[in-house]
């Protein structure tokens, strides 16, 4: 599973709770189209703000909804005690692996996150997949230490967030985490705006927010990479230039999604945690004409 497009769909939700029969849809969606495979309760998913109880019911919804697509969970919180609770609340909804990040709120040392997965590494009876996004966690993975964690069962891939722009200091970065982790573990490329540039650099993998609400656009150029053609990767990625300048402007794609899903009545508004809120005004506008002029699906 850990190839291709992996598609990362928006947890609808509001003060109300979670509207589950949005989040069945987006999910099906996401089968349909024929994605690679399927990750609930990533970032995109707004995990940080659901309780554990939600948690394992978005989790459920999503292995119940995706059909033959493997799903993965996140499972990423403040302490180990909490990620074995929930690390076990995906194996028992059927998960076919679990994502973990470093999540902390005083910032965690080296060892202190290599004891945290090894620690949910043996008591893991599916894959699991580090999660590399200082954005959030405010911590910072060192390539020495993705080789370490890449070690432990169960490991079966690492998350990177970004890498050069220029294709050959991509493919540089890419072969210098290769060097130093097992052939059995995959790299994949997060930050859509460098998703072809990660594919055509060697990883394997597109984990993308994006994909998880326009898994046909996604994958056309997930295709166009996986065929080797880097050159029709790159331009089809190049051609969602705007959509990827307002997401800057924003800074991140949460809000911006969450914008697009109700624009296209997959989910209704409100469908973000307070205090999150969907993009509007202006920008909201922009975002209206990019999803009909880029053909967004």
């Amino acid at each position: 599973m850990f190839s291709g497009l992996s598609a990362f769909p928006l947890t609808p939700m509001n003060e109300d709770g979670i509207d589950t029969v949005a989040y069945a849809a987006l999910v099906r969606r996401l089968a349909g189209a024929g994605v690679d495979s399927i990750g609930a309760l990533g970032s995109s998913g707004g995990y940080a703000y659901l309780s554990r109880d939600e948690r394992a019911q978005v989790a459920r919804i999503a292995v119940e909804n995706a059909g033959p697509v493997p799903v993965m969970i996140g499972i990423g919180a403040l302490r180990t005690r909490d990620v074995l609770l929930l690390a076990e609340d995906a194996q028992k909804a059927g998960a076919s692996a679990v994502l973990l990040a470093p999540v902390s709120y005083n910032k965690l040392i080296p060892e202190e996150v290599y004891s945290h997965f090894e620690a949910v590494t043996r008591n893991l009876s599916i894959p699991l997949c580090v999660y590399d996004n200082p954005g959030t966690t405010n911590f910072q993975f060192t390539d020495e230490l993705h080789g370490r964690i890449a070690q432990l069962q169960n490991v079966r891939s690492i998350k990177i967030p970004g890498m050069p722009l220029d294709p050959q200091e991509a493919k540089a970065r890419v072969d210098r985490l290769r060097a130093l982790i097992p052939a059995h573990v995959s790299i994949g490329v997060s930050g859509d705006w460098f998703g072809a540039i990660g594919l055509n650099a060697g990883c394997e993998v597109w984990y993308s927010a994006w994909g998880g609400l326009f898994p046909r656009t996604l994958l056309e150029i997930t295709r166009a990479a996986q065929r080797g053609d880097a050159h029709e990767a790159s331009q089809l990625l190049e051609r969602l230039r705007p959509l990827w300048d307002l997401v800057a402007r924003q800074g991140g794609s949460l809000r911006v999604m969450a914008a697009a899903a109700e624009l296209l009545g997959l989910t209704k508004s409100p469908c973000l945690p307070l205090p999150l809120k969907a993009i509007h005004g202006h920008d909201r506008a922009i975002l209206a004409q990019l999803i009909a002029s880029l053909e967004l699906q």
